[in-house]
């Protein structure tokens, strides 16, 4: 686990024992920086990061759109001119969704380079606008790929924005048998996840911090691209995942890059190799696109925290930036924002520096007051966090105690069982 990790790095060696879920946290940030260590393009022959602000809405493929079909079935390996004229020319309505499917199919069969990948990330990029943040200062951003009871972005985008940062976080809904951000802001009354780029500039400008949805004028073309992934049976695909993720991250103007890739039982990849496999394509396509970007391999084989549900998840979120809170949760708040700091020039020296910033702002209160600024500029009532921690809220209309018939302890518990549970409730 700690192969290509050394003390310098000025990260913890940390120690794994059974049953220690707070030491495989660590041991899974150990992994994420042999992930973003070393961009996987370089070893391909193509190392000058590209921008994504280019006007390339004319480029065009070299070859008729069947043919670029037939290249990548055949397992050829396509130009970037080759996917951006794709891309472009199905976002035009020059491409029909069945040649878009097709090719959806070969990439899904035959896979694509991690330069491939690259490509068709900056292709879906153009589709659409890119923020210019860069005068707001230091920005960054965090992306999970989701897990059971994983409500790290509800604290940590606050807490980073305590610290100076700028974070402009575009999330998603729930998916599958795992819930969503924004689901779990909306337990809020009022919330809305839904700003526009000129409101999200606002809310960065005045409180460092904005939590919402894709806006429709960023990365477009992959929203049609999804819903032929989900009728086509191509969702799975390594590179049509990291081009969907990293489209988005790249587009919303973010200067660094956390990637937050979940494994096990309650995860979408299941076995460490698959997820080491997407961090590593995640960190490519970051890295082509000049953003600095690291991608963490973090543990689902249990929820996180001690609370699956939208209400229940916000109020765990909140609980860390009281100073309470399960440690599993905690503990990848704590790492996940230092880690956020250490990808700006301010704490690049020094991630133990990090480490003792954000445990100064949940201690100091500072975090928890951005959290209520946010909720205030987007809609929702403020006071609704404290009433949260202090359980004033509706009592469920259902309520089922399950009691152990005898002593003992919790061995194990079983994280996809929870997340199907938590959607059939």
């Amino acid at each position: 686990v700690n192969r290509g990790i050394g003390r310098e790095d000025g990260l913890p060696r940390p120690t794994m024992r059974a049953g220690m879920r707070v030491s495989m946290k660590l041991v899974a940030v150990c992994l994420l920086v042999c992930v973003g260590s070393e961009d996987p393009i370089k070893k391909e022959g193509e190392c000058s990061p590209s921008t994504v602000d280019g006007a390339e809405h004319s480029a065009a493929p070299s070859l008729a759109p069947v043919e670029l079909i037939a290249k990548k079935r055949d397992g050829g390996e396509l130009s970037r001119e080759e996917i951006v004229g794709f891309v472009m020319g199905f976002h035009r309505g020059e491409i029909p969704d069945y040649q878009m499917t097709a090719m959806l199919m070969a990439i899904y069969i035959k896979g694509c380079t991690a330069l491939e990948t690259a490509h068709l990330t900056h292709a879906i990029v153009q589709s659409g606008e890119v923020l210019d943040l860069k005068s707001l200062g230091a920005t960054v951003d965090k992306h999970s790929t989701g897990g059971v009871g994983d409500k790290v972005s509800l604290a940590l985008a606050p807490l980073v924005a305590s610290l100076g940062l700028v974070v402009p976080m575009m999330s998603g809904r729930g998916l599958g048998h795992t819930g969503g951000t924004l689901d779990k802001l909306e337990s809020i009354a009022g919330f809305r996840t839904n700003l526009t780029s000129d409101e999200m500039v606002k809310n960065l400008q005045e409180i460092g911090v904005c939590i919402t949805g894709a806006t429709s004028t960023v990365a477009p073309v992959d929203k049609r691209m999804y819903a032929l992934r989900d009728v086509s049976a191509t969702t799975s695909s390594l590179p049509l995942i990291v081009s969907s993720i990293m489209s988005k991250k790249i587009a919303e103007g973010a200067e660094a890059l956390l990637l937050d890739v979940k494994t096990g039982s309650g995860a979408f990849l299941k076995d460490m190799e698959a997820s080491l496999e997407l961090g590593r394509l995640l960190v490519a396509a970051g890295h082509r696109a000049g953003r600095k970007t690291l991608a963490v391999i973090t543990s689902n084989d249990e929820p996180i925290g001690r609370a699956v549900g939208n209400r229940e998840e916000l109020l765990e979120a909140a609980e860390v930036l009281a100073g309470r809170g399960p440690s599993d949760l905690v503990e990848l708040v704590r790492v996940q924002c230092a880690l956020m700091l250490h990808l700006t020039d301010k704490y690049a020296s020094s991630f133990h520096a990090a480490l003792d910033a954000c445990d100064g702002n949940i201690a100091n209160g500072q975090g928890m007051v951005v959290l209520e600024r946010l909720v205030d500029r987007q809609g929702g009532d403020p006071r609704a966090i404290k009433r949260f921690l202090r359980r004033e809220w509706d009592a469920p209309k259902h309520t089922l105690v399950v009691s152990s018939p005898g002593g003992g302890y919790v061995h194990s518990i079983d994280s996809f069982a929870v997340g199907r549970s938590g959607v059939a409730i």
